[in-house]
């Protein structure tokens, strides 16, 4: 596998993002190493969050809201999935499958030896971070689910299907303007750099290519098997569920209702519907800390 790296002088400076870098190397099945970028900031006997992001953005998406669980005295980890952000990037389209990504992320996550865990999730971080909820349930505290679901190849809203077109389409991918198009707010020019500042050219994109199509929105795609089987373990889950869609994504609205009607801990919850786009971490970043934090302080901590 042809790995390639993004240079550190491309992080230098960017908006409102301070936070150290932590890598972790995991070792891909035939054999390559692939370094994994996180973060992990606030007291370490702090309850801890893991926030996992989709695609194409990174753990930048989730600048406002570390800081503020930090504030509340929250221990917070947010990696950037491989192909993404600071970590390595694969250089084939075809080395990104959806179970290779479960398999990096709960390497990382069992070698960390991560419990207790309020996971927010959203998009692709939803996609992989409900697999390893279903992987290691007993690793989970509760769950605040935003803007994703897990897919069995019972097909897809307009919304993804126009994304999923233009992805495949375009020459260039604008991956900050991409953001930005999903926000409900605009963009300074300095997060729209942030959120470019990954991917110094085309060829540092081939998972921002490839995730579309990975998603298992019909019965021939890859990986519904495991989805389904999945869902058998989140069908038994019965820690705290609280989802957080927002109000304006016209990818995954209402998907909410099957996470509320599927998953035994979701029932009785404060659901509850934030405003913004379909990257809400950008438009309602106090509210989801907000939610996070309430969920841990319901459960005593």
């Amino acid at each position: 596998m042809d790995v390639l790296r993004t240079p550190d002088a491309r992080f230098e400076g960017l908006a409102d993002w301070s936070y150290a870098p932590k890598y972790f190397d995991v070792r891909d099945a035939d054999g390559t190493v692939l370094r994994l970028h996180y973060v992990d900031e606030g007291p370490r006997d702090g309850a801890p969050v893991l926030l996992m992001h989709g695609e194409p953005s990174w753990a930048y998406l989730y600048r406002h809201i570390i800081s503020g669980l930090v504030a509340k005295g929250r221990r917070v980890i947010a990696p950037d999935l491989i192909g993404f952000g600071r970590s390595d990037k694969p250089a084939k389209r075809t080395d990104y499958t959806y179970e290779r990504h479960v398999a990096w992320m709960s390497q990382w996550l069992t070698s960390l030896d991560l419990k207790g865990l309020t996971l927010f999730c959203q998009d692709w971080g939803g996609l992989i971070g409900l697999r390893l909820v279903a992987a290691f349930p007993e690793r989970f505290a509760g769950l605040v689910i935003a803007n994703t679901g897990l897919p069995a190849g019972t097909g897809m809203s307009d919304g993804f299907k126009a994304w999923l077109e233009m992805s495949q389409s375009i020459p260039v991918m604008p991956i900050g303007g991409i953001v930005n198009m999903g926000t409900s707010r605009n963009l300074t020019e300095a997060e729209v750099a942030a959120y470019d500042a990954p991917f110094p050219d085309e060829t540092y994109k081939e998972g921002a290519r490839q995730f579309p199509t990975l998603v298992p929105v019909t019965p021939e795609h890859a990986s519904v098997a495991e989805n389904i089987a999945a869902w058998a373990v989140l069908e038994q889950f019965d820690k705290p569920v609280v989802t957080a869609f927002s109000d304006g994504d016209p990818v995954t609205r209402g998907g909410d209702a099957p996470i509320q009607a599927r998953i035994p801990g979701a029932k009785g919850q404060p659901h509850v519907t934030l405003s913004g786009g379909h990257f809400l971490q950008e438009d309602s970043p106090a509210e989801i800390v907000d939610v996070i934090d309430a969920l841990i302080r319901r459960q005593g901590q």
